[in-house]
């Protein structure tokens, strides 16, 4: 059985009986391209979806005499990285040579970074769908160039190069093996997603390639080192890496329960077919036999200008959740959930602003994660092209807040809102939708509901809940939904005695 481990092997979703007695070790690199105009060795531009090989210079061709510059603003950016995962921020850092060769990269070597990357030990913490939070290490992250892209399936019987993104700008993030399931391991990708693109180093775009990731995956008997690694090479997807990871799980257990071994290996993982089918033995460091760049100087870094851009982070998801939490009286979830971009945050406290401060905050969460949430998402519109502002989205609250509407006749007002882009306030007036509040009217419409219902009233005094429920509906239809929900409930016990 131990020769199938090289062959493509089918699998679903890893069986109880084989996860029993093996303990999942994962580790996972991630390539996110940094969010500069310009390459990171020359002056190229990064903008994707031009024309095959219109934005690659003599200098990301590897022509004879050419020298690669270093762009100072993707050192920014990892300086910035480095900060938001609180790492040792190395100030003397070296660039070198990564030897191999691919059609794709005409150097025939990468630059990369091997000892003394710009960015070393850091950590993220990781909130799982229980609310525990796990502290995953990063044991480093380092500045590379990208390869170019081969393109196999249009041309007849050869391949095309495009070298567009030969010389685009990396930053490889390293996490240390920390991950014990599928969970923590899409959880820490996440966190990470989330984080570059709140500091504004990347797009992370994915589906452009700006976010990709390697899924290191072994196993292991409980308390026994670890075992022989497989990388899962090149996924964009959250749902891919979540398939991936599982269907390689699978095979693993199902080699090593039959005693056979397992090669390191790269593998690759298709979707459609759910399996995960071996690209290549897995390299060692040394097989590509790194060596300083000589056309390169070290990166220093002084002090200065890693405390200039620490005057310029943000306050980081983290920190922000816990605020939320303390200040607006949220949960743990909402917080969570609001702070899934540095966008939707921003918007949600400006909704709490506009709809009366802090004492406001969780009926503003509900608000935001619920109603507001779902017509962006059904209408297909991102936050910044909303026709409902954050100041008007926090104005309607307000009116809920002091009883003009009700949260029933708000869905209304939004609704009116989201289609004609007017305040809260010109909506109530316009369609009449004020709540009644005065006590005289919203009695004599009870009275008149009782006298109409008064089988109903029998069972409320026999001792029947829903007799009651039932009652109110009358009367908030009767108001055709105008009337104070609390008031129409005090009213009515108060009449029926």
């Amino acid at each position: 059985m131990a020769q199938a481990q090289n062959n493509s092997t089918k699998a679903a979703k890893p069986k109880s009986n084989l996860i029993e007695g093996w303990e999942v070790v994962i580790g996972i690199e991630i390539h996110t391209q940094l969010a500069t105009n310009t390459k990171i060795f020359s002056g190229s531009s990064t903008v994707f979806g031009n024309d095959p090989n219109t934005q690659a210079s003599l200098v990301d061709l590897a022509m004879p005499g050419v020298l690669p510059v270093l762009n100072k603003e993707v050192v920014d950016l990892a300086i910035r990285f480095g900060l938001g995962i609180d790492a040792y921020i190395d100030q003397a850092s070296v660039f070198a040579r990564k030897n191999y060769f691919y059609p794709d990269s005409p150097k025939g070597y990468q630059i990369s970074q091997m000892d003394n990357p710009i960015v070393g030990l850091g950590h993220i913490d990781i909130q799982l769908e229980d609310g525990t939070v796990k502290r995953i290490g990063v044991t480093r992250a380092h500045l590379e160039e990208d390869a170019g892209k081969s393109i196999h399936d249009q041309f007849e019987g050869m391949s095309g190069i495009d070298l567009n993104r030969a010389g685009t700008p990396l930053l490889e993030i390293v996490s240390e093996p920390d991950m014990r399931s599928v969970e923590e391991a899409v959880a820490y990708i996440k966190a990470i997603h989330t984080l570059v693109r709140w500091l504004g180093i990347s797009d992370g775009n994915m589906a452009e390639g700006s976010f990709r990731c390697d899924c290191n995956v072994s196993l292991r008997r409980p308390g026994q080192p670890f075992g022989t690694r497989c990388e899962l090479k090149n996924l964009n997807s959250f749902r891919f890496i979540e398939q991936a990871i599982n269907v390689e799980i699978e095979r693993q257990m199902e080699i090593l329960e039959w005693d056979g071994t397992i090669d390191q290996e790269t593998r690759l993982f298709d979707p459609v077919k759910m399996e995960t089918r071996s690209m290549r033995s897995k390299e060692e460091a040394n097989d590509y036999r790194y060596f300083p760049d000589p056309d390169l100087l070290p990166v220093m870094i002084a002090d200065e200008q890693i405390e200039a851009i620490k005057a310029t982070m943000p306050e980081l998801p983290a920190a922000r959740r816990a605020r939320f939490v303390a200040d607006f009286g949220v949960t743990e979830y909402d917080a969570h959930v609001l702070t899934l971009t540095r966008e939707m945050s921003e918007f949600y406290e400006e909704v709490v602003k506009a709809a009366g401060g802090a004492a406001q905050g969780k009926i503003a969460a509900n608000w935001v994660m619920g109603e507001f949430s779902g017509a962006l998402n059904k209408a297909g519109l991102d936050l910044q092209d909303s026709p409902v502002s954050a100041e008007k989205l926090g104005g309607m609250i307000a009116r809920i807040v002091d009883n003009t509407i009700s949260g029933k006749i708000a869905k209304q007002v939004f609704g009116f809102m989201w289609d004609e882009g007017k305040t809260a306030d010109e909506i109530i007036a316009e369609k009449g939708l004020k709540q009644e509040t005065d006590t005289g009217a919203i009695e004599a419409i009870i009275k008149e509901v009782l006298a109409a219902n008064e089988k109903m009233v029998e069972e409320y005094k026999s001792g029947k809940e829903k007799a009651f429920n039932g009652l109110v509906g009358q009367v908030m239809k009767a108001s055709k939904g105008k009337a104070n929900p609390a008031q129409v409930n005090e009213l009515m016990k108060k009449l029926i005695g």
